[in-house]
């Protein structure tokens, strides 16, 4: 059963509703120990003071920030608590906006909404607009001692929430002035239509379930064979070089040939065609059907 992480209520103009925040991702991640190679001991990491073997106790250490190389201003756990967000129980609303606005470099961690107990009315009546308006509200919190920008959407029913990151914590593509080049190089027409139609010959509807982490599967398979005392042989893994200027073409065709040679993915376009004699099916059916009943009725 899933537990609620925090509990408030979603708040505009002047209607408050009761929800409670659930997780909506559950980690896969692969706990790896750190032990000593010769004989499996565990490694545990101490604090220490800087260049003594002493270790300092968890009470003792505070926060503090390095305004020149061995200079820190000291902040005590007092006063970085008097500098917390107010821990408010209301994830404001502050505007309804266009979800294809939203670039998905500001989105975070996603969480479920559930309504609290006696708000289930309020939480269906929110859910229900938000569908029908086709917007996505953009709101702020406090979670975890720390105020949070979200987007609120819904989704089959269910209200969900996204963490986002505020603007300044995005790095500008600015950034990239010195990595990037001057001017972009010249693209033949003929490199991009072929690079479009590779895009296209590859384009299907996303269904989640068809990706896996095939990376910690083989973790795991690696795991597992080791543990039966099977004997590993590692292979060096070379890096994918770089397809030069001159072989574009010839690596796009051949990569729209391979393509085809697998047989293509169901397209969206093609599915729709594929639903259409259906629809005209069924529409001789009833026509035929509505003929056979006049008939009998004039006879």
């Amino acid at each position: 059963m899933a537990r609620a992480i925090w509990s408030g209520s979603i708040s505009f103009g002047l209607l408050n509703v009761p929800v409670k925040l659930y997780s909506a991702v559950a980690r896969r991640n692969i706990a790896l120990r750190e032990i000593r190679e010769s004989d499996s001991a565990r490694i545990k990491h101490r604090r220490v003071a800087e260049g003594t073997d002493e270790e300092v106790p968890y009470d003792e250490i505070i926060k503090a920030y390095e305004i020149t190389p061995g200079q820190y201003v000291p902040i005590s756990k007092d006063e970085m608590s008097s500098m917390a967000p107010e821990k408010t129980r209301a994830i404001e609303v502050q505007d309804f906006v266009d979800l294809d606005e939203i670039d998905p470099i500001y989105f975070d961690s996603p969480y479920y909404l559930g309504p609290a107990d006696g708000a289930e009315k309020a939480y269906s009546l929110l859910a229900a607009a938000m569908k029908a308006s086709g917007k996505v509200a953009i709101a702020r919190f406090v979670f975890r001692n720390k105020e949070h920008l979200a987007a609120i959407r819904t989704s089959g029913g269910v209200l969900t929430l996204t963490t986002m990151r505020f603007a300044d914590e995005v790095v500008a593509t600015s950034e990239l002035e010195e990595v990037l080049p001057d001017e972009a190089p010249k693209v033949a027409k003929k490199e991009q239509e072929m690079a479009e139609q590779l895009i296209e010959s590859l384009s299907t509807d996303f269904e989640p379930g068809a990706y896996r982490d095939e990376y910690r599967e083989q973790l795991l398979g690696l795991i597992e064979r080791k543990a039966e005392g099977k004997e590993i042989v590692a292979s060096e893994a070379e890096a994918p070089q770089a397809t030069k200027a001159p072989d574009l073409m010839a690596a796009l065709e051949q990569s729209i040939a391979a393509v085809k040679e697998k047989g293509a993915k169901p397209k969206k376009a093609a599915a729709k065609k594929r639903k259409a004699p259906a629809k005209k099916a069924k529409a001789t059916k009833a026509k035929k059907a509505s003929s056979r009943s006049k008939a009998k009725s004039s006879k």
